[in-house]
């Protein structure tokens, strides 16, 4: 039984010295300065409702911050042309210099479209306003 015991402690003495070896954890990232340069953005209609945009900023967290500037110009653009909505098609960012940029493509449309990644561009345009993120 003593021996059963033992084991037992190193053993969790073991895991926790173990779980310490997992290196430092990541901040979270609301934890991480953020104060942002807005740089523009650049639309270009590829076709009918399929419409390109290119953001950049500077002090960006990650990527999601541009995904979250460029969510801001695909909704303003949707409203602007009579629509309500746009769904997210794919997003690819690159940082360099501290210098983030994102190529994002959306489509718009009036009804609400099918998939995951849809936008409702008034309640997303209200959202950027309220996150001080500009729009087209």
């Amino acid at each position: 039984m003593i021996r059963v015991v033992l084991r037992a402690g190193i053993i969790a003495a073991a895991s926790l010295s173990l779980a310490g070896c997992g290196g430092e954890s990541q901040p979270d990232r609301d934890e991480i300065p953020f104060d942002p340069v807005y740089e523009g953005v650049e639309t270009s209609l590829l076709d009918g409702d399929l419409v390109q945009f290119h953001v950049s900023m500077r002090g960006a967290r990650d990527n999601a911050d541009l995904a979250d500037y460029a969510d801001c110009a695909a909704a303003q653009y949707a409203l602007i042309r009579g629509y309500g909505f746009a769904r997210h098609l794919r997003t690819n960012v690159d940082e360099m210099g501290g210098l983030w940029t994102a190529d994002a493509v959306y489509t718009i449309s009036a009804a609400l479209p099918r998939g995951l990644k849809t936008i409702d561009a008034e309640v997303e345009v209200a959202t950027c306003a309220e996150n001080g993120i500009p729009t087209v």
